[in-house]
């Protein structure tokens, strides 16, 4: 019999009723945790909270032999995330680690984006990492065994055409993600951050098409390894997730610099200097190019 990664551990999930959260909460279970099952159940559009959804998956990991609880509530709140935290360690000692999976999606160009639109997402993803990380650490640290957090961030943190709210609050979360394992370190608690491109009811509505493209069940292995004592050197770190890739991301560094010959610039200085330190392509403004280039020629007509 191969080797359960976490047995005898607690971990919470958010999202956890359906897609990528549904598979990390299951191989949570099969892999030997007790999980707290944490899911709104709501629409994609945040309406319409049930909590059939995670009662649900909890009944999967109880039908499977493993040991789960529910958690319904909106988990940008402070009280649902403390709650979430204070059962698993109020039925089973302790909170060994914390996965925040839980998001919702708010389309919209920037120039026609509302308050609410924005807003509501940054909550549910940003606030919604912040609840949990801030909850769940705060028991970790007391513990001898320490603890993990895994975030769940999206390659649009680099950017967006149509989602500056989505990208802006997963850039969040890596900045959340890397301030935690910064501060917790001391502890023993470690934090990561997994952006994965699998197949779910969010990617579904992704206006560019994607080349990589997995599964839910693709992104839980690795979401296991990163809770598992295996990995317990393993902090401030990304990861891209994509069927049967996994790929780190580098750290964010100065690259270039130059420097005034007084001790101020003068703008005319800076235009005549520029190149010197210049500006770095962005990969997806390359292709954002491409395809309106392509969509001027298909306008076209005929020569």
């Amino acid at each position: 019999m191969s080797k359960k990664h976490l047995e005898g551990k607690n971990v919470l999930v958010t999202g956890a009723g359906r897609g990528i959260g549904r598979a990390v909460a299951l191989r949570c279970a099969q892999e030997g945790a007790r999980v707290v099952v944490c899911d709104y159940g709501v629409a994609q559009d945040g309406s319409d909270p049930t909590s059939e959804v995670a009662d649900a998956v909890v009944a999967e990991i109880q039908a499977a032999g493993g040991e789960a609880v529910s958690v319904a509530g909106d988990i940008s709140d402070m009280s649902v995330a403390e709650g979430a935290v204070r059962m698993a360690v109020g039925r089973w000692g302790s909170i060994d680690g914390a996965v925040c999976v839980a998001g919702i999606l708010r389309e919209r160009m920037l120039f026609n984006m509302t308050e609410e639109e924005f807003d509501d997402v940054i909550r549910v993803h940003l606030k919604g990492h912040f609840t949990v990380f801030r909850h769940a650490s705060a028991i970790m640290r007391k513990q001898d065994t320490g603890g993990s957090l895994v975030a769940f961030t999206s390659g649009a943190h680099t950017g967006s055409v149509s989602q500056a709210n989505y990208a802006a609050a997963k850039s969040g979360i890596v900045g959340l993600t890397r301030s935690a394992a910064l501060g917790l370190s001391r502890y023993g608690v470690r934090a990561n951050a997994v952006a994965p491109i699998a197949r779910t009811r969010m990617s579904a509505g992704v206006p560019t098409e994607m080349s990589d493209m997995g599964e839910p069940e693709d992104v839980a292995p690795m979401v296991v390894y990163l809770l598992s004592d295996a990995s317990k050197d393993v902090t401030a770190q990304m990861y891209t997730i994509t069927g049967n890739k996994i790929a780190v991301w580098n750290q964010t560094v100065e690259i270039r610099e130059m420097r005034a010959a007084t001790d101020q610039w003068s703008v005319d200085d800076i235009v005549a200097r520029f190149d010197e330190v210049g500006q770095e392509v962005h990969p997806f403004m390359v292709e954002v190019e491409r395809r309106r280039q392509d969509a001027l020629a298909g306008s076209r007509p005929n020569q």
